[in-house]
């Protein structure tokens, strides 16, 4: 949204300081609902020059009539001419792309490989045999000559020709995944026209990934074919690698997009395939249908069923060979009992397939605490990241952190929405507190004893709106028809599109200033207008029958489809007249809301008479009502026809351009866009590091960190960043680092321990959140807890049991040294005696 465009030969635009425009320059924008200056308003595409987050100019503005106000900047897509040499112009002066700063002389010297292995072929009819030395010989000769004619000729590196010789004939997939999803892309561009295609060479090489030393641990001999589906692999690594590998143990968490893919990668590579091999995956969702287009392991017919089960038998076809365990629990503190000491020790390491960023970090901080490696990844449309996590080695995934994703203020969904995604956000909440929340609440009232208590604790006027809604939905508005849904449907109508926008208009009218003198209805702020129900107009009538049918279905009645049954029920409806009122308070700000819902005076008497106008509980043991849990995926339920006609009868209240119904589920369904050849991309990236970490690398600059975007395109590695060290006395440490400590020993004991061997003075002793010790406690009962096991300390502070399959106590400490200052230290692992 703009703020302001000044009237110059190189006009400066500045947008509103609530985000970011994000663009970059040479981007093209145009302008809408700019007042004053109206030049601007649907004009040519004009070319930008950022200047800041928050401004950028755009030329030549001085002809133009003054700015006053307002207007929205809409990034507008141009089409660009490329123009590209033909294979053989190119051959001789390549356009290279590079995908490895690390590499920067890499492409240009397997751009003479790839001819030298063309070459080769046409000479001999076969590629140059796995680790042969005379076979790549012949090959280095060849390179050369070509090199040595070539317009594009390089300092030749012949030990990375050699390599290039030894892994001819070699296929591994997770580099068919990469250079396929690459591939698969650039055919989508072409077709579509769409995103940037490659200019023009991209060569891609992980050569990092054979042994540290490869030529004094791969032999002719052990890089034979052995008749078997693994030969190309083998061919690159070695039989003993191949052995390796069949017998990790990988947890993977989540079978979704990325799961699948990896899960049909290892079954391909031969991972978990021998004996001693196992894969556990878990995924405690269900297929939709939504999944289809991008999670393959799954088709129609698997719609309902659980994803890791159904991903377990699909590679199990693939692969009969690999060992695979599926479970449906989700990871967290809940599943500890499942995803044990026993389970987490036994693992070789663990790769995340998760779509939210709570669960990876339970996920990282599992691995650091067991000390395994853990492949994360991620993607968003044609973006993907890979961060390989190594333990003593590297930091981990929640070392560094995305900002928090930004929310819509309240009062901007409530009464101020200036862009689609708000109505749109505002419509899914209505879903839940009409055809959700009043169910829940019902069957907690009916069923749940201390309901009524929990309630009544709550702070501000909660009590009474929560209860009223319970009234409504019980007593006042419980329907006994569908005409009653109907009914009920269409005076929401009226009080959401109607009622409600003249209330507001009589609080602010459209030319209201504010106490600076500007416009109360500018910037952010759109000035609505109430509308008036037709039922000829087909978004009118979509919303009373969506809501009339989901109303009825909350309350266990049948749905009717007859949209004229229903348009004739909905005229016969009798609207209560409404008035705008005086004395009518509407928060401009979230802190004005959140106030007046915190400190609102509840009234006892309204309360009261609410309360008792509510059937006791007894009477609605068989009261049929059940929550509709919104399902997006389901074209016949109503779900989505309630929220776009929702959304858009508020955008139309608003003058907001409507959505569609996918770009409408899109945004409601909170659906992160994934397509096939980024996660093919991914996966194969992730099983790069997975084969690095199998060979045990120990050299951190041969694993790579990365980013993507096919898009654009554009390719970022690098080395993993390594663990930061910390210090106390003249001990580092990471923190993968701790102290460990066998048990029981009393808290005394505990604390003289750390003195006598440690030189330090333990000030605070904590568990979770309950603090075992301090030097600040009461003498008295620092007393009673010096003596006390600590196991038992644990038990009476926490007033909770130790689970059974706890193993060991994660305790954390602050310290002085032996001058009394402060010193950072690991964290303790208490294990326990058990018997």
């Amino acid at each position: 949204m703009v703020a302001s465009v000044d009237k110059d030969e190189e006009a400066v635009v500045t947008c509103m300081d609530e985000t970011r425009h994000n663009y970059e320059s040479g981007d093209f924008v145009t302008f809408t609902e700019i007042k004053g200056m109206t030049q601007l308003n649907g004009c040519e595409p004009k070319e930008i020059k950022v200047l800041g987050p928050y401004t950028f100019s755009i030329g030549d503005t001085s002809g133009m009539s003054d700015y006053v106000r307002g207007g929205i900047v809409t990034q507008v897509k141009v089409p660009k001419i490329m123009k590209f040499k033909s294979m053989k112009e190119s051959i001789e002066q390549p356009e290279l792309m590079l995908t490895d700063f690390a590499k920067f002389d890499r492409p240009g010297q397997l751009h003479i490989a790839f001819q030298a292995l063309h070459e080769y072929f046409k000479q001999n009819g076969s590629l140059p045999k796995p680790r042969n030395k005379s076979d790549a010989d012949k090959f280095v000769a060849i390179a050369k000559k070509i090199n040595d004619s070539s317009a594009a000729k390089v300092e030749l590196d012949s030990d990375l020709m050699q390599q290039v010789a030894y892994s001819a004939c070699g296929d591994i997939c997770p580099m068919a995944a990469v250079i396929g999803g690459i591939t698969a892309q650039e055919v989508m561009k072409a077709c579509s026209g769409k995103f940037t295609p490659v200019n023009q060479w991209l060569y891609f090489d992980a050569l990092e990934c054979l042994p540290e030393k490869p030529d004094e641990k791969l032999t002719e001999e052990t890089c034979k074919p052995r008749n078997c589906r693994y030969d190309s692999q083998i061919a690159i690594f070695g039989e003993q690698f191949q052995q390796q590998l069949g017998s990790l143990k990988y947890f993977l968490v989540g079978a979704g997009a990325i799961g699948c893919e990896m899960l049909k990668n290892w079954a391909m590579m031969g991972l978990a395939c021998s004996e001693g091999g196992e894969i556990t995956v878990t995924d405690m969702d269900t297929i939709e249908k939504s999944n289809l287009n991008r999670q393959f392991l799954f088709r129609p017919w698997d719609v309902q069923k659980t994803k890791s089960s159904t991903a377990a038998a699909a590679v199990k076809r693939m692969n009969p060979n690999v060992k695979i365990t599926h479970h449906e629990d989700r990871v967290g503190p809940e599943t500890e009992n499942v995803y044990n000491d026993n389970f987490f020790e036994g693992l070789s390491g663990v790769a995340n397939a998760l779509d939210n960023v709570d669960a990876r970090m339970y996920m990282d901080r599992r691995c650091v605490y067991y000390r395994k490696s853990l492949l994360e990844s991620g993607t968003l449309g044609t973006k993907a990241n890979v961060q390989v996590v190594i333990p003593h080695l590297t930091e981990s995934y929640s070392s560094s952190q995305d900002p928090p994703e930004k929310s819509i203020p309240i009062c901007t969904l409530k009464n101020f929405p200036n862009a689609i995604e708000h109505t749109l956000q505002w419509a899914r909440d209505q879903f839940e507190g009409l055809f959700s929340q009043p169910a829940e609440n019902a069957i907690q009232y009916a069923t749940d004893p201390k309901f009524m208590e929990r309630t009544l604790k709550m702070p501000g006027t909660q009590p009474l709106e929560i209860l009223d809604l319970l009234k409504k939905t019980l007593v006042d508005e419980k329907p006994a028809s569908f005409q009653d849904c109907v009914k009920w449907a269409r005076n929401l109508w009226q009080e959401n599109y109607n009622n409600q926008i003249r209330q507001l208009l009589f609080n602010f009218p459209q030319d209201q200033t504010t106490s600076s003198g500007a416009l109360f209805w500018s910037g952010p702020k759109r000035c609505p207008h109430p509308l008036t129900f037709d039922t000829a107009n087909t978004t009118h009538l979509d919303y009373i029958v969506s809501g009339a049918n989901l109303r009825a279905e909350m309350f266990g009645m049948p749905h009717n489809r007859d949209r004229n049954a229903i348009a004739k029920m909905a005229t016969a409806v009798e609207v209560p007249k409404f008035e705008p009122r005086s004395g009518v308070t509407i928060a401009t700000t979230d802190a004005e809301a959140t106030a007046r819902q915190n400190d609102g005076s509840l009234d006892d008497t309204d309360l009261e008479s609410v309360q008792s106008a509510l059937p006791s509980p007894e009477k609605l043991k068989s009261f049929g009502i059940r929550p509709v849990e919104f399902e997006k995926d389901d074209d016949t339920n109503f779900h989505m026809d309630f929220i776009v006609a929702a959304s858009n009868l508020r955008a139309e209240n608003y003058d907001i351009p409507a959505a569609d119904r996918h770009k409408s589920k899109l945004i409601a369904g909170k659906i992160i866009p994934a397509i096939a050849t980024t996660t093919s991309l991914v996966v194969g990236l992730v099983c790069l590091e997975l084969i690095k970490l199998t060979q045990g690398h120990k050299n951190m600059e041969a694993y790579k960190n990365g980013f993507v975007n096919l898009a654009l395109p554009f390719f970022a590695f690098s080395e993993p960043i390594a663990a930061p060290k910390n210090k106390y006395y003249d001990t580092e440490f990471s923190l993968w680092d701790r102290f460990e400590i066998q048990g029981d020993m009393t808290l005394e004991q505990f604390l003289k321990y750390f003195e006598e061997h440690y030189n330090l003075e333990i000030t605070m002793l904590s568990q979770g959140v309950c603090m075992l010790y301090s030097f600040f406690m009461a003498p008295a009962k620092r007393k009673e807890r010096l003596s006390m096991p600590m196991s038992e300390v644990v038990r009476k502070v926490s007033k909770k049991k130790i689970p059974p399959h706890v193993k060991a106590l994660v305790l954390e400490i602050c310290c002085n040294d032996k001058d009394g200052e402060d010193v950072e230290v690991p964290y303790v692992k208490y294990n326990l005696a058990r018997p």
